[in-house]
């Protein structure tokens, strides 16, 4: 009997979820626009930047150094007077202006090492600080070219041979979306467990499941099987439809195998977010306190910042989290094709990790229906 009142409790999670309008709606959200958002609208991605060019030297040189900038990065680049530049800039008409002065190619043909001027609107953080190492590559490599044929070409010493693997047109598109889905998985299994112990309390709908012949590992269990579902399914469609289908971004794994590991996942962050319900009284406790917990989670799991350029402590601690030991494991099928002989630490950690995590929030569901009882 008690598999299937775990069965028929789970099942009234369903329904209950499906009569709240708001939840549907970030469910969908979080696992299609916000996907296909992330993924097109990365900010480290130099895409139509606003550049000027100052042309005063009007040689070749200068003007194989203007036909260099075109899109996707730059949009091609107007040639203005040096009076303008400055005005162009404070109005905001471009984001970099290069000025390449009167005998440029002269004085680089001699070997006096002339020198060019880039101005950057730096208010635009992230096509500026992207932007200058872009342009600062094509015009080295435009006077590199150049120079070669009008000098010996000297062999280097050293011939380095560049193999990218796993992304290799180095398309960030590709890791903003997989890490998207990573996050969405974090967030709606703490979200939407929390919300449905929270939603029992404030529609009075708890005190008829105490009057019930149900246990409280029932009612927990029930929940967070049928929350861990949903997500499961929208995971597996964001990756189907949105990452392989809409954006066209390749899967390298197996993707049975990281559902699987997904499952494990959200076996521990479903319990995080019902033990989260046991503290809170109200939703917007709720979201006060998920803040404090899902900012830490996804920022210091690894998938936004690798975890060696973290401190050893903040390393170490996070050995704890499910998400670290999670994000490793999506990563590891999903980007670089790995299988079970390769992943199988982080199946047993998320494994160990979520009956620790499971035990507590019992306990403190135990202990909050005592109370209510």
């Amino acid at each position: 009997m008690r598999a299937v009142n775990i069965l028929q409790l789970g099942i009234k999670e369903l329904r209950s979820l499906r009569r709240d309008p708001i939840m549907v709606g970030l469910i969908v959200w979080s696992f299609s626009f916000s996907v296909y958002v992330s993924a097109t609208a990365m900010p480290e991605t130099l895409n139509r930047a606003s550049i000027a060019i100052v042309d005063e030297d009007r040689s070749p040189l200068s003007q194989r150094i203007v036909d260099a900038f075109y899109p996707p990065y730059f949009i091609r680049p107007p040639l203005i007077a040096r009076a303008q530049m400055d005005d162009g800039m404070d109005a905001g008409q471009f984001t970099f202006a290069l000025d390449i002065p009167p005998g440029f190619q002269r004085d680089m043909l001699a070997g006096r090492s002339p020198a060019l001027q880039l101005n950057v609107d730096a208010t635009r953080m992230s096509q500026a600080f992207t932007g200058s190492g872009y342009i600062q590559s094509i015009v080295t490599g435009e006077i590199n070219d150049f120079a070669q044929n009008h000098r010996a070409s000297t062999q280097p010493p050293v011939d380095l041979a560049l193999r990218v693997r796993f992304n290799p047109s180095l398309n960030q598109s590709w890791f903003g979306a997989v890490i998207q889905v990573i996050n969405s998985i974090t967030m709606l299994s703490i979200v939407l467990t929390g919300a449905a112990l929270i939603r029992e309390r404030e529609h009075g709908t708890i005190e008829h499941l105490l009057v019930m012949p149900v246990t409280p590992f029932e009612i927990m269990t029930s929940k967070v099987w049928a929350m861990a579902l949903v997500v499961l399914v929208s995971c597996a469609f964001a990756l189907a439809v949105v990452v392989q289908g809409v954006l066209r971004i390749p899967i390298e794994g197996s993707l049975p195998l990281f559902l699987a590991g997904t499952a494990l996942n959200l076996f521990a962050t479903a319990s995080i977010g019902i033990f989260m319900g046991t503290i809170t009284r109200s939703m917007p406790q709720f979201g006060l306190l998920l803040m404090l917990v899902l900012m830490p989670l996804q920022m210091l799991s690894g998938g936004s910042t690798p975890r060696e350029s973290m401190p050893e402590f903040i390393q170490t601690v996070m050995l704890a989290a499910p998400t670290t030991h999670f994000v490793m494991l999506a990563q590891a099928i999903l980007y670089r094709g790995a299988g079970l002989s390769v992943v199988w630490p982080q199946f047993v950690y998320l494994a160990m990790i979520g009956g620790v995590f499971f035990g507590i929030a019992l306990a403190r569901f135990r202990k909050t229906i005592g109370l209510m009882a």
